[in-house]
């Protein structure tokens, strides 16, 4: 089933990738807020269009306000979209104010590309560095640094979850991926290796206490189910904080709330039951190459 879940998601990744923000591909980030009468998309659009500004991304945010994502404007140009917001929609007392202006070249974003790259590895190498060092007392039946492999592959699973989810939602809805999405790459990294983490761990008490006595498949399904309530109830217990974060959050927060939603979801699943049977799979491969 993970095979074919990861598998699918890569599928769409290749297919569709990432729609990405002006954090990655530079641009113009504009945001407006109206009084007392926000105007609809089609009448926005209507005025951006008069200007000649093509492949402008409209975003409702809260109540009253607009976020216009669109290529790199001049200060000029700035000024002028100003001016015809205001011309076409400050009347009856409905005061067009500017919240928010920023603008991130291409070069910079070239730079945040690789550092968010370079971020993701160094994790997974700490990750692995540090779980071969913390169960390097448990060097049978199977290698410490396994554990750490291991735990890898089933957090390349939930990226790939969520990786593949804002495929499918950057191609139909348009949802674009930013810095925020990156940092809640990192986010499921740390939560779903924590999670993975305590089910390894209880698996080492338990070779310590009676790997003489239990196969290594038994301890690991006892450790498995030692833990199983505890995961669960860690993981609603994030999952509703994430929800009220998504549900009554603002615009700005949405996405990065529902990349950790997936992220969290992803990451209690493959903790148990990815994560745990790929140490027997290991154990048995390597006693059958024996």
């Amino acid at each position: 089933m993970a095979v074919v879940t990861a598998g699918i998601c890569v599928a769409f990744v290749a297919m569709w990738g990432l729609k990405p923000s002006i954090d990655f591909t530079g641009g113009t980030l504009l945001e407006l807020s109206f009084s007392k009468n926000r105007p609809t998309n089609v009448e926005m659009q209507k005025v951006l269009d008069d200007l000649s500004l093509k492949n402008v991304t409209l975003q409702q945010a809260g109540e009253n306000g607009f976020i216009m994502r669109m290529a790199f404007l001049s200060e000029d140009e700035h000024q002028l979209v100003l001016k015809k917001m205001r011309e076409r929609f400050q009347k009856d007392e409905n005061i067009v104010r500017e919240e928010g202006f920023e603008t991130i070249g291409a070069a910079v974003s070239q730079q945040l590309r690789k550092r968010a790259l370079w971020a993701i590895i160094l994790v997974n190498l700490g990750i692995i560095i540090y779980i071969g060092y913390a169960f390097r007392k448990v060097s049978q039946p199977i290698a410490s640094w396994k554990y750490g492999a291991l735990a890898i592959v089933a957090l390349a699973h939930d990226l790939l979850v969520v990786l593949g989810v804002f495929a499918v939602l950057g191609h139909y809805l348009g949802i674009e991926v930013d810095i925020g999405f990156v940092v809640a790459l990192l986010t499921v990294l740390g939560f779903s290796v924590h999670d993975t983490i305590v089910v390894y761990d209880r698996t080492r008490e338990n070779l310590f206490n009676r790997g003489h006595k239990q196969s290594f498949s038994e301890i690991v399904n006892d450790g498995l189910n030692q833990t199983l309530m505890r995961s669960i109830n860690t993981t609603l217990t994030v999952l509703l904080t994430l929800s009220a974060l998504y549900f009554f959050g603002g615009a700005s927060i949405r996405n990065f709330a529902l990349a950790l939603l997936v992220g969290v979801a992803s990451g209690a699943y493959s903790s148990l039951f990815i994560a745990s049977p790929l140490l027997v799979m290991v154990e048995e491969w390597q006693r059958k190459k024996v």
